[in-house]
């Protein structure tokens, strides 16, 4: 079992968590017509956000793989083209919230803390705040 964030493009994704939920489902379906370890896919303020997350936390898989399979911060990445889900470490969880977050604003992306119950939601707003999906 793992500790599971999500980023999303906050442009794209729909602004109430009941139709967000909807779509984030559909997007978890992985059903783009791609691979989704290839990290040219994602749209490019989540590009920005996955090169710079894996300084901290490396991808398991794909051609930016780390080689050390047994470090805790290794982490299973799902690329999609307005999401990017990430499976970490539970031993990892707080520095993983905290760093996906920071981040996240800095990127003015989407968050999802897929692993709470209800979830948490935030989305970047255009005064430059961060809000919590309802």
């Amino acid at each position: 079992m793992s500790y599971d964030l999500a980023v999303f493009d906050a442009d794209i994704a729909p602004k109430t968590r009941t139709e967000f939920m909807e779509w984030y489902r559909q997007q978890t379906a992985w059903d783009e017509s791609h691979g989704y370890n290839n990290p040219e896919i994602p749209s490019p303020r989540l590009r920005s956000w996955f090169q710079e997350m894996i300084k901290d936390f490396p991808p398991l898989n794909g051609p930016l793989a780390s080689d050390d399979c047994d470090d805790p911060r290794v982490t299973d990445y799902s690329l999609g083209r307005s999401i990017i889900y990430g499976a970490f470490a539970w031993s990892q969880a707080d520095v993983a919230f905290q760093v996906t977050h920071q981040l996240a604003f800095k990127y003015r992306i989407g968050f999802f803390e897929v692993s709470a119950n209800p979830g948490g939601i935030w989305t970047p707003t255009s005064d430059g705040k961060y809000v919590s999906m309802s």
